[in-house]
């Protein structure tokens, strides 16, 4: 048998890395759609009455089999993917799309689902089983159960197009990202760029046989040179290199599939009844209309704007007075922020980055979620990893409990997506009295050691790994029975808080205290720096937010009521970024060709969750500070009823229980320097 589709005879039941062959899985997937298949015609054919146990909660652990192989493959497919790997994506991706809608178009599960939701009241059901049934039945309304025949056929048609064109979306950047190299041999094309980038570039020339240095589109890569390198023409040819991602006149472009993405969801919307994707989306989130987002969203860009048209000012007049630039490009904004930075707080992220060795630095947030929430983490080396510079951890809790497992993987390779993501090989659940620990995964792309440097963070690298760190606690402390509700599973405007209110402790110094040493000396990170660190904290933060806020716009745009008259791409996006754009126009760029997270992740209609979820974890991070940011009392109601509840109960319920109150946006905007 497929060493997929039986159970997994390896440490904690981890995934058996070591012994997946890649042309296991169209088979493996093969086997367990038809397992699953099979497990819903059970409870169809069922001739005792509907009932929570026979119908609801057999729902709820149908096609786990299914579940963890596509979470084995697709995290696979982000990561460590190949060619055999996205041909196989293109083919299975429609047909779990297919079976979805096998499942939540088929009648008979529907008619079982609506009898046992009907009568809910007389159940005696508890709050967390009560959320799972009115999850369930919303989720038949709302993907088509009470749709006529004709417009089930429709559905499954669209639905199988969407599975494929945001696989091709995703792929598409990837390929323009891996196919950029910017290859420079003279040493005035680099002054500028720190030492450690100039070696890693140095070294990726080596590689291919050529001399000089090879800047790439990957993170690490990128962002040094964008920031540091003085030489502005070659900081505009990487900038823009990064802006054709998807918009290019190659096999690669995205624009089609914009148009096409969008159009078949305000479709999939229209058909259920809805008048935008963003109303069917928002439905079940947190702000519940598009109106009150783009209502808050406007809110946070007056607060923002008035600053940002005073940063751009400043930083405007600085460069002229620096270089005598006249008219700042996209290209100039990190350099000349970054030097404006160096001048006003005599700070500057080279200054810093000895004192974040990557080891450091994850020992830091270990050492801060043993504080907070009492967890121990133990490197352990007998579970197999799908790449050489995973590590893996078990996790405990004070009283030696197994929690979790916790994946890292944090450098940048061929196969792997850029950006920064916490993901699961496994879901927390209770199943047959038996309880079911998660294993997590963080992803990131961080700047590999070289043959005289250890990895060293830059201190925004540092945020991002503790944002990462902070999704990882959401899943590794789910204590939920429900693999639907468990963890991260909640609304997505909520997912975001248990991330961005660990960022803060980056910020604090007794928990700087813990890990920030210089990685020669171990010398303590001086208290004069973490001061300028604080200090500096909301520079730029005007226009910082203003360019989230333009995010969110866009892909309320996209996700809006008349899709019907975009012709251009390019033109869409241009209406939607005015009145927050400070820079002019570049023709050969676009941002929808590869904004990811709203085109081949889960933020379409919900980018505004980032500042939405700010305004939850500054008030919450409030709270932290007044009582203390290790204060256990706070910490443990934070692990109860943020952490451990996952999608059990109303996420403002389950704020309420914890702050005592609703959130406040004053927090957010008096951590930004924005309240006056």
């Amino acid at each position: 048998m497929n060493i997929l589709n039986k159970p997994f005879e390896t440490p904690f039941d981890t995934a058996p890395f070591a012994a997946l062959d890649t042309s296991l899985y169209e088979e493996a997937f093969s086997q367990s759609i038809a397992n699953t298949k099979a497990e819903i015609d059970a409870i169809v054919a069922n001739t005792e009455a509907p009932t929570f146990e026979n119908t609801i909660e057999a729902l709820a652990f149908s096609g786990m089999q299914l579940e963890r192989i596509s979470s084995i493959f697709f995290n696979l497919h982000a990561a460590e993917t190949n060619d055999d790997i996205q041909r196989i994506a293109q083919v299975v991706a429609p047909q779990l799309s297919a079976l979805g809608n096998d499942i939540t178009l088929n009648p008979g599960l529907f008619s079982r689902v609506k009898e046992v939701y009907e009568k809910r009241a007389t159940l005696q059901l508890t709050e967390e089983q009560l959320t799972l049934l009115t999850k369930n039945y919303k989720d038949f309304v709302r993907n088509g159960a009470n749709l006529p025949t004709d417009k089930k056929d429709a559905l499954r048609d669209i639905d199988a197009r969407l599975s494929v064109a945001t696989l091709q979306y995703s792929e598409h950047i990837l390929a323009d990202t891996n196919a950029y190299k910017l290859h420079l041999t003279e040493a005035h094309d680099v002054a500028g760029v720190p030492e450690g980038a100039l070696e890693e570039a140095a070294a990726l020339a080596k590689a291919a046989d050529l001399e000089g240095w090879i800047f790439t589109l990957d993170y690490p890569s990128y962002i040094p040179f964008i920031t540091y390198a003085s030489n502005r023409e070659r900081r505009r040819e990487l900038a823009i290199a990064a802006g054709k991602k998807g918009f290019q006149a190659n096999e690669n472009n995205n624009e089609d599939l914009v148009l096409e993405i969008t159009k078949l969801r305000l479709q999939r919307a229209n058909l259920l009844g809805y008048a935008s994707h963003a109303d069917f989306v928002l439905e079940e989130r947190m702000a519940q209309s598009p109106e009150k987002v783009l209502s808050f969203l406007q809110d946070l860009l007056a607060k923002a704007k008035p600053a940002a048209d005073a940063e751009m000012g400043e930083l405007t007049t600085f460069a002229n007075q620096l270089d005598g630039i006249a008219q700042l490009e996209k290209w100039d904004s990190a350099y000349y922020a970054e030097k404006l930075k160096q001048q006003k707080f005599q700070l500057d992220d080279e200054l810093l980055k000895p004192y974040f060795k990557l080891e450091n630095v994850l020992a830091g947030a270990f050492d801060i979620a043993g504080r907070l929430f009492d967890l121990s983490f133990h490197e352990v080396h007998n579970i197999d990893k799908y790449q050489e510079d995973v590590r893996t951890f078990e996790v405990k809790d004070a009283a030696g409990k197994f929690i979790a497992i916790l994946y890292t993987d944090f450098f940048p390779r061929k196969g792997k997506r850029n950006g920064a993501w916490m993901t699961s090989f496994k879901s927390q659940y209770v199943l047959a009295g038996k309880e079911e620990r998660p294993h997590i995964s963080i992803v990131c792309n961080f700047t590999k050691p070289t043959a005289t440097k250890p990895s060293l963070l830059t201190f925004n690298e540092v945020t991002t790994l503790f944002h990462e760190f902070g999704h990882a606690l959401h899943g590794m402390l789910a204590n939920t029975r429900y693999p639907t509700l468990s963890g991260t599973s909640v609304f997505w405007d909520f997912v975001e808080l248990p991330s961005q209110i660990m960022e803060n402790w980056c910020y604090e110094p007794e928990a700087l205290a813990l890990f920030a040493r210089h990685y020669e000396s171990e010398e303590l990170i001086p208290m004069a720096y973490i001061q300028k660190i604080k200090e500096s904290a909301s520079f730029m933060e005007g226009m910082a937010t203003v360019r989230q806020l333009s995010f969110g716009l866009l892909d309320m745009g996209w996700h809006g009521k008349d899709l019907s008259c975009i012709m251009s791409v390019r033109d869409f996006e241009l209406k939607q970024f005015a009145g927050t754009q400070f820079f002019p126009d570049v023709v050969e760029n676009a941002m929808s060709t590869s904004f990811s997270h709203i085109f081949a992740g889960g933020y379409a209609a919900g980018y505004y969750s980032y500042k939405w979820a700010e305004v939850l974890d500054a008030d919450a991070f409030a709270y932290f500070q007044e009582q203390g940011i290790f204060n256990t009392e706070v910490a443990h109601k934070f692990r109860d009823y943020i952490l451990s509840k996952g999608g059990t109960v109303h996420p403002m319920t389950l704020y309420k229980q914890f702050r005592g109150q609703e959130p406040s946006v004053d927090a957010l905007l008096r951590r930004a320097g924005l309240l006056q």
